[in-house]
């Protein structure tokens, strides 16, 4: 991997302050960078800022001091359908599908901006997601949790995002079905999209990604590889011990 700090990352998010309401931060000044083609977890305490830093990164909360910068462009508070054209894809925890709409409807609504590349991205995510080629025109609302994720993911995936942004997607899903997500999640990246991925489940993240973030009370508290936080006695001391088995 190339040298984060000399080269021009793929997201970088430098000194980021945000929050929902006036006057009140989640993010203190929060820094993140992801290089090309790599996979990153975020972990931290409930309320520690995680899904507030996706939604930023997606123009979905008001960035108030520092900047977002996508392949060296600025695009701090860019509204998220000029975000999806300019490759970048996310995925809600909650209200993630439109139940009332098809499988296939629902991968259609994904390419909006995009229609003509239809059956070329059916192929790449029912590579991924293969039962989902077998169920299109299932609704969504008859489908369990883990298959609702899947249709989400693919989703995204449909406008063939360079970075696919990730708010818990083991979140409410059975033991099985988490490593189902997981295995999906590694699955997308090595296909060639950078993943930025917040997590609860601490340990899982971990093992797969390349390198985490923990944060704390809207700090970037400590990072480095998945292997050297599982190994760090603080981290493991201060965060691991709660954060999902």
């Amino acid at each position: 991997m190339s040298d984060i700090a000399t080269t021009t990352a793929v997201v970088r998010v430098t000194n980021l302050t945000a929050g929902y309401l006036p006057g009140v931060n989640i993010l203190n000044g929060t820094n993140l960078v992801v290089e090309q083609g790599e996979l990153i977890g975020i972990i931290g305490p409930n309320g520690a800022g995680k899904s507030t830093l996706l939604k930023a990164i997606f123009g979905q909360v008001k960035v108030r001091d520092g900047s977002i910068l996508l392949n060296g462009d600025d695009i701090t508070g860019l509204k998220a359908n000029k975000l999806v054209a300019r490759g970048v894809g996310f995925v809600p925890q909650n209200n993630n599908v439109f139940p009332s709409l098809t499988i296939e409807e629902n991968l259609q609504m994904g390419l909006y901006q995009n229609p003509k590349i239809y059956a070329e991205r059916l192929q790449f995510v029912t590579g991924i997601f293969a039962e989902l080629g077998k169920r299109l025109k299932q609704r969504a609302g008859s489908l369990s949790g883990g298959e609702r994720q899947m249709v989400a993911m693919s989703r995204a995936l449909m406008m063939d995002p360079h970075v696919l942004l990730l708010d818990e997607p083991s979140a409410g899903l059975s033991p099985a079905r988490q490593d189902e997500a997981f295995l999906r999640v590694s699955e997308i990246n090595k296909a060639g999209v950078t993943t930025i991925m917040v997590e609860q489940n601490a340990r899982r993240c971990l093992q797969i990604c390349d390198r985490g973030y923990v944060l704390d009370q809207g700090r970037d508290a400590y990072t480095g590889t998945g292997r050297e936080l599982l190994n760090d006695p603080k981290v493991i001391g201060l965060y691991l011990g709660t954060l999902g088995a």
